[in-house]
């Protein structure tokens, strides 16, 4: 009797970014960071950098991979075994998506939950709450309170009291990090992270879910 061979995976784009993320997070650190320790560009791990423009998968290279394994004191055959998802899945890993593309059609349910194409998977210390997830913060506009790169945590499920930080996204799809004021049948009372300027209102009607956030990468 003969035996076929077991055929082999193919190395996917989606596993090795997600075990770079997973080396990160074992390291205490968001992709950016690590990458800054290993004395890279801050932006070569962050998830904007996975795609280009017109769609393409973009690889990481060899010398980044091995410039961060050395940064996160770690061996190739450690992160041989973050590459295969089957064999790190202990519940730490949760859907991530850049904040930017959080706000698109389609990127979460009428729940608030996480839903369609564009979500990748990180490993992040998580919460009880199996709805978990990740945004990764481009660009200035939440500084200084959150910097381009940084990893937000959120959880659906997490009961939310006045002066949580939250994230709030309207039926309109516009996506909002502030932190709650107050909370009414009728409305949400928000402060913006930026304490010189001031809070505004959103009527109930206008909200679609909001969250808050339980975790941040530094």
């Amino acid at each position: 009797m003969v035996r076929q061979a077991k055929a082999q995976r193919m190395l996917t784009h989606c596993q090795i970014w997600a075990a770079l993320d997973r080396l990160a997070a074992r390291a205490g650190l968001s992709p950016s960071g690590l990458a800054k320790r290993a004395g890279l560009d801050p932006t070569t791990f962050n998830r904007s950098k996975r795609v280009t423009a017109d769609g393409r998968e973009r690889w990481p290279s060899t010398e980044s991979i091995a410039k961060a394994l050395a940064a996160a004191d770690t061996s190739i055959d450690s992160f041989a075994k973050l590459i295969d998802d089957d064999g790190v899945r202990d519940g730490r890993s949760v859907p991530l998506l850049g904040f930017a593309q959080a706000g698109t059609s389609g990127a979460f349910d009428e729940a608030g939950l996480p839903s369609g194409r564009g979500w990748t998977e990180i490993a992040l210390p998580t919460s009880e709450d199996r709805h978990t997830f990740a945004l990764e913060i481009s660009g200035d506009a939440l500084a200084p309170i959150y910097r381009d790169g940084d990893i937000v945590l959120v959880s659906p499920g997490a009961p939310i009291r006045k002066g949580d930080r939250v994230v709030v996204r309207s039926k309109a799809g516009e996506m909002t990090v502030a932190t709650l004021k107050r909370r009414t049948a009728k409305a949400l009372e928000l402060q913006s992270l930026d304490a010189s300027q001031a809070g505004h209102m959103m009527a109930a009607g206008e909200v679609a879910w909001i969250a808050r956030i339980v975790w941040t990468s530094q």
